[in-house]
């Protein structure tokens, strides 16, 4: 095997390893970001719920209380409003959606889907946890969600939510007794959960993965194409001249013409003593013919 060869081989079996290694950490970090951004996304939003929920429990409940008698107004109920105010923002088409999830819902439409009473029942088994983050396949690709806990820690929920014989009648009026009753206090009802979408995010990071690649393939081309051209002419030309020269002065040709060299470096130096070689071994041959 040539030397160049053997460089090329060398370089390329480190640049193959130094290259996977680089993808793996590269693809991961990347991924690792775009889940990142989806959960503070999804964590904005979480929190702009939270703040709706006590602007309408203290500002507009009170105002609505004295209608009450009258017709059961769902504007006044905390969770309702931010539900309304945040599924609003995006229109139909939003691929953010909030929703408070609830086992065993007053509003049919709060009921919680099949992976979402997972959720719940993953917050019942562990009381601890704060929130749960998650990704589930949907129609229009993978979508990260972020579910918090909602837990009855307040007694005048049971005024509504307890038995459905002390419930305001406009309530039971409007959604009937069947439904959002039997809750206890410190019970976990349901959960506050936020959908963000993530594939966006993560073809973001699949195209900065290749672009990323791509220009390490080009630089790592570029320096093999350099690394190549300065072999060639800075070690390879050199030392094939002076093999030539020194087969040329073994068979007894003194009038080859000496190694030109130039410039102080290695490959200058080696050339230089190969000059003054050669003189030592003409003048030994010539001595020797006399």
């Amino acid at each position: 095997m040539k030397l160049k060869a053997k460089f090329n081989v060398v370089i390329l079996a480190i640049f193959t390893v130094g290259l996977l290694v680089t993808a793996y950490l590269s693809h991961a970090i990347l991924n690792a970001n775009a889940h990142k951004g989806a959960v503070v996304r999804a964590t904005l939003v979480m929190n702009a719920a939270a703040a709706m929920q006590a602007y309408t429990q203290t500002e507009v409940t009170p105002l609505l209380a004295p209608h009450m008698d009258e017709k059961f107004l769902p504007q006044s109920v905390a969770a309702y409003a931010a539900v309304e105010a945040l599924n609003g923002m995006g229109g139909s088409d939003s691929d953010y959606i909030y929703k408070a999830a609830v086992l065993n819902p007053t509003n049919s439409r709060d009921k919680a889907f099949e992976w979402e009473a997972d959720v719940v029942e993953e917050f019942r088994a562990k009381p601890d946890t704060a929130r749960i983050v998650g990704v589930r396949p949907t129609t229009r690709g993978d979508s990260l969600y972020l579910a918090r806990p909602i837990t009855i820690t307040d007694n005048a929920c049971l005024a509504c939510h307890g038995d459905p014989a002390n419930a305001p009648k406009t309530l039971l009026t409007k959604y009937g007794p069947a439904n959002g009753f039997g809750w206890k206090l410190n019970e976990i009802i349901g959960a506050q959960i936020v959908s963000v979408p993530l594939s966006g995010a993560l073809e973001e990071a699949r195209l900065a993965f290749v672009v990323f690649m791509g220009l390490l393939l080009v630089m790592f081309a570029t320096f093999i194409i350099v690394l190549n051209a300065m072999l060639k002419n800075v070690v390879i030309r050199p030392a094939t001249t002076m093999s030539e020269i020194a087969d040329q002065v073994s068979k007894g040709d003194l009038e080859v013409p000496a190694f030109d060299v130039s410039g102080k470096d290695e490959m200058a130096t080696l050339a230089g003593s190969f000059n003054r070689m050669r003189r030592s071994l003409e003048k030994a041959m010539r001595m020797l013919e006399k």
